[in-house]
């Protein structure tokens, strides 16, 4: 699909009857799709004037401080283009009003790409920002993203990805994973429990079907007492279980510190000191200290992480032909950022 350069291409574009999925696909973010409308028109206006050739200059910036996610679609949005293109590293703290990216080329070659590298940036920080928050409270604990069910699937990998480099040890959703070139994590389900109707058949068929270096990790809320069911199950696996999951909905009150800690007392007192806790749940920051104080091991994050709201990002034009400009209420030219780097495109 070739990119859209004015409103005429606007109009001969087309989408399929028999579309499947509402999202867009890559070929059609990588043609300026996605982009807002007003742009296209800018460019034929720009053009009939003799104008869309000027070198210009933009930088973007957050309105607030977070973890910067995003520079790799960025970098992709505008491969093979006539640009130059100078970023913060990805993982890395940005300040409210920080340049994260500044873009130098013909404005024709990069301004209709402002809406999707912008959103680009806004989720993916913003995602990685969340991630970073449950990083601090989880101090040296295990935390794994399991967000993919509460955002759409288009968005999902972006969105667990973004995770992981804010802060997460793993991702549950398969394509996020392997695009972080590791392996996605995650344990059993409630649904496998219920159709087999008992914790302990269910685990110990997966204990037999598992390869030797999994890490087992039993859910033992489905049917009795988390303590009781924890018990049974660690009798049943031995050394050979590693950690057991309890993710008590809201109906019951939720996950609580006493139960951990009765949890905690009980497995000990059986001699599994080797058990690991693992919590998940509505957790957020403020529960997830709590709660590894009481004695949790690990934790699965979902709700907290996919809805983070976006990090706003505003790309202005900050050179025309190298004369320093700016809207009113903004500072003429560029603002310099030691922390910027020169992107390979």
């Amino acid at each position: 699909m070739k990119q859209m350069r004015n409103l005429e291409d606007v109009k001969k574009f087309e989408v399929e009857k028999d579309r499947k999925l509402h999202c867009a696909n890559h070929d059609e973010i990588l043609s300026g799709a996605t982009t807002d409308i007003y742009f296209l028109r800018t460019i034929d206006i720009l053009k009939k004037m003799g104008l869309d050739d000027k070198i210009v200059t933009a930088e973007i910036f957050p309105r607030k401080s977070g973890i910067f996610v995003g520079i790799e679609e960025v970098k992709n949005i505008l491969k093979g283009k006539n640009v130059e293109m100078w970023a913060i590293d990805e993982g890395q703290q940005f300040e409210a009003k920080e340049t994260v990216i500044r873009i130098r080329g013909p404005y024709k070659e990069f301004g209709i790409y402002e809406t999707p590298i912008l959103g680009a940036l806004a989720s993916a920080c913003g995602w990685a920002t969340a991630a970073r928050e449950i990083r601090e409270a989880c101090g040296e604990k295990t935390f794994l993203c399991f967000g993919a069910r509460h955002v759409h699937p288009a968005v999902a990998p972006v969105m667990e990805r973004a995770a992981v480099i804010g802060g997460a040890n793993g991702a549950s959703c398969i394509l996020a994973a392997k695009l972080l070139d590791i392996e996605p994590s995650g344990t059993l389900p409630h649904a496998a429990m219920l159709i087999a109707g008992d914790t302990a058949e269910i685990a110990k068929t997966y204990d037999e079907v598992m390869p030797e270096l999994h890490k087992r990790i039993v859910l033992v809320d489905t049917f009795k007492d988390e303590v009781e069911e924890s018990l049974r199950i660690a009798k049943l696996l031995g050394d050979r279980l590693y950690g057991i999951r309890v993710d008590t909905p809201s109906e019951r009150g939720g996950v609580t510190p006493d139960l951990i800690r009765e949890l905690r007392y009980k497995l000990d007192m059986e001699g599994y000191n080797h058990v690991k806790i693992i919590v998940s749940g509505g957790l957020t920051p403020e529960k997830i200290k709590i709660l590894s104080e009481a004695g949790a091991d690990a934790f699965g994050v979902g709700s907290y992480i996919s809805a983070a709201s976006p990090i706003d990002m505003t790309m202005d034009i900050k050179e025309v032909e190298g004369v320093p400009v700016a809207k009113r209420g903004r500072i003429p030219g560029i603002i310099e950022n030691p922390k910027l780097k020169l992107v390979k495109l």
